[in-house]
């Protein structure tokens, strides 16, 4: 559970203080509030009460970089957004065992457990103590299981509730009014449903001043140790001539470049210099034992000590049969005849390689017949800390939660070195 004394609950918060937030008459039951500050506290750190009139506000000055976290789940992108110089202000979401996580992570951040559909955004913005225009950047990832991959086609449909949640994140986004707005989603999210999304996007913000650009960008491009693609919406009040960053990072003797290229960040740069472990061993809250040996290392550490989150699963006898029964960068064709699973995915009970790219790490990194997610020396699976340093999570986030938990969580979340590097280009677009 999160520390009690950092929390309020929403109903008693409406009986003491008398705010509404605005879920209708009468107000759903099981609707609660997680926050790691009040209202009073963060309006006596300088943020305004709810007022009709916009601020004013200079983006010639660059202050006041705060932003709100929308579907933030465990913290991927307000991770990202710290980690560039933005003052994350608030987190909100439905989802209890990723608030935890995210509550802990951001303590003087609101942590708000809502659903965004039915929570109004006059009730939120006098929560968070905002005016209209006075938010720098608002961020989201609306759930994107509606147009995933991984949802079989016949199962994809335009009305799907997961799929609308979209249009609420857009009402906030016209409430708040902020300088700018970061939406991410499934690669699938740009062109899906004859691009019916990214036309709604376009028209919504468009029509309220904002310059809309969207593009497509794989993770490993940008320093993660992981091949994922997503799809990034971002509007601006301000025009910029080069909305996104190009990429970071490249196989330069495969493709040299004008541009110098960061080589591309291996398996093995990301987390070898972490224990070994058996399956059913864990390391957790010790000192690192190796000295960093990659610059990827060496960022993701920073000032951090202790080692959190390292447990290696204990698997099944047949689980552990099969992944012993082949060598890095095998899988489950090459699985013995005996152990071979009727079927699976082809990367299921896959061993990674040493100097791969990881393959996209997803909420079911906790199974070996879902993925390529076993280690490359170790007979075992990578742990949920090595599963967070191939999403480029630093490490001192810690994920609280079961191990299955940790999982969906890590899996779920936006790459925070991603976000990082988007929002930092982005400022230095702004400020020139």
């Amino acid at each position: 559970m999160i520390a009690g004394e950092h929390l309020f609950d929403a109903k008693s918060c409406i009986a003491t203080r008398g705010v509404s937030l605005g879920y209708g008459e009468p107000a759903p039951q099981d609707v609660t509030g997680f926050a790691r500050a009040t209202r009073a506290q963060v309006t006596a750190a300088g943020r305004k009460d709810l007022s009709e009139e916009p601020a004013d506000y200079s983006m010639k000055k660059m202050e006041n970089l705060s932003a709100i976290d929308l579907f933030c789940g465990c913290g991927g992108i307000s991770s990202g957004l710290r980690r560039a110089g933005l003052d994350v202000i608030a987190g909100l979401d439905m989802w209890e065992d990723a608030l935890e996580t995210y509550a802990n992570n951001f303590r003087k951040s609101l942590t708000i457990k809502a659903d965004l559909a039915q929570l109004s955004t006059r009730a939120f913005m006098r929560e968070v103590g905002l005016r209209k225009g006075e938010l720098f950047l608002l961020a989201g990832g609306p759930p994107c299981q509606g147009f995933s991959k991984n949802v079989p086609r016949k199962n994809r449909f335009l009305e799907d509730p997961r799929n609308l949640l979209v249009n609420s994140f857009l009402d906030y986004a016209e409430a708040l009014r902020p300088q700018v707005v970061l939406m991410e989603n499934v690669a699938e999210f740009k062109n899906g449903f004859d691009q019916a999304f990214t036309e709604e996007i376009e028209n919504r913000l468009g029509g309220l001043g904002y310059h809309v650009h969207h593009a497509v960008l794989t993770a490993h491009e940008y320093g993660v140790p992981q091949r994922r693609r997503r799809a990034f919406f971002l509007a601006t009040k301000e025009k910029i001539t080069q909305p996104f960053p190009r990429a970071t990072h490249g196989d330069a003797a495969a493709a040299p470049s004008l541009f110098p290229l960061a080589p591309f960040v291996t398996v093995w740069n990301a987390i070898g210099d972490l224990p070994s472990l058996k399956h059913g061993e864990s390391y957790e809250n010790k000192p690192y034992r190796r000295k960093a040996f990659s610059e990827f290392q060496t960022r993701v550490r920073g000032s951090n000590d202790l080692i959190m989150n390292h447990v290696a699963r204990k698997l099944q006898a047949t689980q552990y049969a099969r992944l012993s029964s082949i060598e890095p960068g095998q899988g489950i064709k090459n699985l013995p005849h005996h152990l071979r699973p009727k079927g699976g995915y082809s990367g299921a009970y896959g061993r990674l390689t040493k100097e791969m790219i990881a393959p996209t790490i997803t909420r079911w990194v906790f199974h070996p017949g879902s993925g390529r997610y076993g280690h490359p020396v170790d007979l075992r699976l990578i742990t949920m800390r090595e599963a967070a340093r191939l999403q480029g999570f630093p490490d001192d986030f810690v994920f609280a939660g079961t191990y299955i938990q940790q999982a969906h969580q890590i899996g779920n979340a936006v790459p925070p070195l991603l976000v990082e590097v988007i929002t930092g280009h982005l400022l230095r677009q702004m400020r020139s």
